[in-house]
């Protein structure tokens, strides 16, 4: 019977989210709102229609989800790609780390945060979701120069984030000293770009023989599932390895006409099912927990990424009608950010709830609010650069 229900349960989710996706498509909302909202509503916090062996789906789907996003991204950084806009990816990518932890734990010790507190969830501030990102850019169906410049810096903010994160942690926690959250950022960052070089060169050179040209579905399937589940057994960074590997098979497989371009046509089930138990394990009830804390902690991100963003622009040399647009697009937020809260609250327990309550109430918003502003800052932009009012 369990079989049966979960076989059940996930073609109804198939079928829903069809639904959700007409539905955006007619309200010009972004499919991952769409989709965010009704897991949101067949959720724990709503409805609660998910049986357990559905939800208990959630962190393999997630990660396979995650890593087919993190080589597409990686595929965006290319030679000529950075050669057109590296100094804009790394300068707003920067900015945004930086002014986002800096503004937020500003804003929250001013309103009467401890500020070692403070300074953690600045840091946590910082994360972002690349997937959200990736896709509502793929709904547009818009190629520009500011889509190739977020896709540049989303693959990589969540380096920096992780960084300042683990800088930020080592700061506020001197009981154990520096070393450890150092050389654990040290391991997952730099053992995911081991991970990366070690998968992705071979794949360059040894993928897209069969058939001449493109790699097929079965390479391509393949080596995701290869590069997560190494990554999960030696313990490093899944997103950064995926992206490490993409990034090496766009720039070394001469012989690609599209470097695994059939991980576009094979993730969007992957991505939906994903989408949909995100929004169904968010919990509404967090958001008001903390009540002003919440709200102001929500605002002082949004205002971190407008400040911030606008600052990187500038020092990147973008163009000036884009100078305001980087921030409001990346205000997307989702599992890097928890995955981070679990590590502080970890370390500090006596802080561990309001560290959740406010990671977990920003995420509410940020993953239904953050892509509303995505696609609402891509269109604004195309219209500026078709010279249209």
């Amino acid at each position: 019977m369990d079989q049966a229900l979960l076989l059940i349960t996930l073609g109804v989710l198939f079928l829903g989210s069809l639904l959700a996706d007409k539905i955006g498509h007619l309200t010009r909302l972004p499919r991952v709102t769409m989709l965010l909202l009704l897991g949101l509503l067949v959720g724990p916090s709503c409805l609660d229609l998910l049986p357990a062996s559905v939800t208990d789906l959630f962190d393999p789907i997630s990660v396979v989800a995650l890593t087919m996003v993190a080589f597409l991204l990686g595929g965006e950084l290319t030679r000529d790609n950075l050669a057109r806009h590296g100094r804009a990816i790394s300068a707003i990518s920067l900015s945004i780390v930086l002014g986002t932890t800096a503004i937020v734990w500003g804003g929250l010790t001013l309103f009467g945060v401890s500020p070692e507190l403070a300074l953690l969830l600045g840091a946590i501030a910082t994360a972002t979701d690349p997937a959200a990102i990736s896709d509502v850019i793929r709904q547009s169906g818009l190629r520009n120069g500011f889509t190739e410049t977020l896709a540049g810096i989303v693959a990589i903010d969540d380096v920096w984030g992780l960084l300042m994160f683990s800088l930020c942690l080592a700061l506020v926690d001197q009981t154990g000293g520096w070393a450890a959250p150092l050389l654990g950022a040290g391991r997952d960052i730099g053992g995911g770009i081991l991970l990366g070089l070690c998968i992705g060169i071979p794949a360059a050179l040894l993928t897209g023989r069969l058939k001449q040209g493109e790699p097929l579905q079965t390479e391509a399937i393949g080596v995701v599932l290869l590069t997560a589940g190494l990554a999960i057994w030696l313990e490093v960074s899944f997103l950064v390895a995926g992206m490490a590997a993409g990034a090496m098979i766009a720039n070394l497989a001469r012989h690609h006409e599209h470097a695994f371009h059939e991980i576009e046509y094979i993730e969007w089930p992957f991505m939906l099912l994903f989408f949909l138990l995100a929004g169904a394990s968010l919990e509404l009830d967090a958001v008001w927990a903390l009540g002003w804390i919440s709200l102001a902690y929500v605002g002082l991100r949004v205002a971190a990424r407008l400040i911030s963003g606008a600052v990187g622009a500038r020092i990147g040399g973008v163009p000036r009608a884009q100078m305001h647009a980087y921030g409001p697009a990346l205000l997307p937020q989702a599992g890097v950010a928890v995955g981070m809260a679990l590590v502080a609250a970890e370390t500090f327990p006596d802080w561990a709830a309001t560290i959740m309550t406010l990671t977990i109430s920003a995420t509410v918003f940020f993953e239904i609010a953050g892509p509303l502003a995505t696609l609402a800052t891509l269109r604004r932009v195309d219209r500026t650069w078709q010279g249209a009012p």
